[in-house]
């Protein structure tokens, strides 16, 4: 079995038994569920053609850039309390190098009910990488941008290799900590696309790249070893 598959189900696995269901998505989407309804502006540089892959001679219909379209299309369908991962393939139209791919794999994480915070963020997120790094990990949150939450944060873990003590360290540089994906609290204007009343209901959402969790995870270097067809490195797994 492929790494990526592997590291799919271990963290699908992680989160059913926080709860959560797992959600899917079509990889061709339309414009409205990949940025219009997840609050990005018209004008925002995202929806660039050096950014984004259009598909040709169907309009407003795109390669999602992020699993994100997920969580719009589920709350539409579905009313809170919401527990959703999705895990999927996403496309960007850049440069590849050992930490870029035009094809990779996020997982995306959406709680909504009426009582949710930021410390059910932090927590869920400290669950899931400890049990995901077999090791206690603790999670710091910075101040981040990101159209579809306020306030938003950038999510880092202390470094399960060295814990800070190594500045040679592989991972975190001897810093003591690894930035890994985005998060926050979902904007009002989501949950109104989404047909749910923000006056009522909260809720958190976070996403990260998937293939970056299992590179940490087993210390590899390029992104683009996934995608080789080297039966070489598969079986290294």
């Amino acid at each position: 079995m492929h790494l990526l598959t592997q590291t799919i189900r271990n963290i699908s696995a992680i989160f059913s038994a926080l709860g959560f269901e797992i959600a899917f998505g079509p990889e061709v989407e339309t414009e409205f569920y990949n940025f219009d309804a997840l609050n990005v502006p018209r004008d925002h540089p995202a929806r660039d053609i050096q950014d984004t892959f259009w598909v040709k001679d169907f309009a407003e219909t795109v390669l999602r850039t992020h699993t994100s379209p997920v969580q719009i299309r589920y709350m539409l369908e579905n009313k809170p309390p919401i527990r959703i991962i999705a895990p999927g393939k996403a496309f960007r139209n850049e440069a590849t190098d050992a930490t870029h791919e035009a094809q990779f794999h996020q997982v995306e994480g959406l709680m909504v009910g009426e009582d949710i915070s930021f410390a059910n963020l932090k927590e869920v997120l400290r669950i899931f990488f400890s049990r995901f790094f077999d090791k206690d990990t603790a999670i710091r949150l910075r101040p981040g941008y990101f159209p579809f939450v306020e306030p938003g944060v950038e999510v880092d873990f202390s470094c399960f290799k060295c814990g800070g003590a190594d500045k040679k360290c592989s991972l975190c540089k001897g810093v003591g900590w690894i930035e890994v994906m985005g998060a926050g609290m979902v904007h009002p204007n989501v949950l109104k696309s989404a047909g749910i009343n923000p006056n009522k209901y909260q809720g958190f959402a976070f996403g990260g790249g998937l293939d970056r969790l299992a590179m940490l995870k087993h210390q590899i270097d390029d992104i683009r070893l996934f995608y080789s067809g080297d039966l070489r490195f598969i079986k290294q797994f």
